[in-house]
């Protein structure tokens, strides 16, 4: 049964949590992405992962459950979110886990690593993870996010639904499940226009934080996806040192739900061997596939 709390993030915002799994396994952290919510993992929360791993996923800011600060302040600056995550981990008492961050969630992750560096962590997988956000060029995002961002942005509530309903097919190569589609509709709609628009006036670079990094880290990146782009993965691999990448056919932004037998083995297997300290071989096997 799933517990659910909430912890202070940075500057006092209240962050929903929910906890699945084994209380003695080997944590995992899923940060979800842009007009998303925690519900987007539930494949991983309700599956076979918690009989082995202890599972936490909670809303970001502005998002799910989460407090909604309407304020743009309160999305801008990369300190509020790299104590989003201490806050999450810190709070729900976590040793080392895995944080596995999805989209706009890669941008978390390295303000988090940028503010408090990886050593409390045991490694990171990015799911279709962003790691840098230009504007106005936003090299290696793709049209399924460019062509409808701006209206998912606008107050206006029919424009608003039928480019969020655009950008969710955009998501998938196949089709979702009817009731999964329509929930994730929902979820998106919670988010404010204007948070929205907050978060993608941002410009981050991550390369510094890639370069730095020491834990293990693992990029699963659909070779379909239109949302952020397979060069993202590649512009990440080429600047980690302790990167490797696992390439799904097929398959577009969402992994860990239109491959998630695969996407569950490997992200067991990854933690397993974080875990471990072995690392490094299992790097090195990842490498090459796909």
């Amino acid at each position: 049964m799933a517990r659910e709390y909430s912890v202070s993030g940075g500057g006092g915002v209240a962050l929903h949590v929910r906890e699945c799994g084994d209380p003695d396994g080997a944590a995992i952290v899923f940060v979800h992405g842009w007009s998303q919510c925690d519900r987007c993992w539930d494949g991983q929360l309700e599956g076979q992962l918690g009989a082995s791993f202890r599972l936490v996923a909670f809303d970001i800011r502005g998002h799910g459950m989460s407090d909604k600060p309407p304020d743009p302040v309160s999305y801008a600056d990369g300190r509020l979110w790299a104590d989003d995550l201490a806050a999450v981990i810190d709070g729900s008492g976590l040793e080392r886990p895995v944080v596995v961050a999805w989209s706009y969630g890669g941008f978390i992750v390295a303000d988090y690593v940028r503010e408090h560096g990886d050593g409390a962590l045991g490694g990171i997988v990015l799911a279709g993870g962003a790691l840098h956000l230009k504007p106005p060029t936003f090299t290696d995002l793709g049209p399924g996010l460019l062509e409808n961002a701006q209206a998912m942005c606008l107050p206006d509530l029919g424009a608003n639904i039928a480019a969020t309903r655009r950008f969710l097919r955009a998501c998938t190569v196949d089709p979702l499940d009817a009731d999964l589609w329509e929930s994730a509709l929902c979820w998106n709609m919670v988010v404010p226009p204007q948070i929205r628009g907050a978060l993608i006036a941002r410009e981050i670079d991550a390369d510094d934080v890639l370069a730095a990094l020491t834990v293990p880290v693992l990029v699963i990146h659909g070779l379909d996806d239109s949302i952020v782009l397979p060069s993202m993965a590649r512009h990440v691999i080429e600047r980690c040192p302790s990167a490797a990448a696992s390439w799904y056919e097929g398959v577009g932004h969402v992994p860990f739900v239109e491959a998630q037998d695969r996407f569950d083995s490997e992200l067991a297997a990854f933690v397993g061997a974080a875990r471990s300290g072995a690392g490094t071989d299992r790097r090195a096997e990842l490498r090459d596939v796909g």
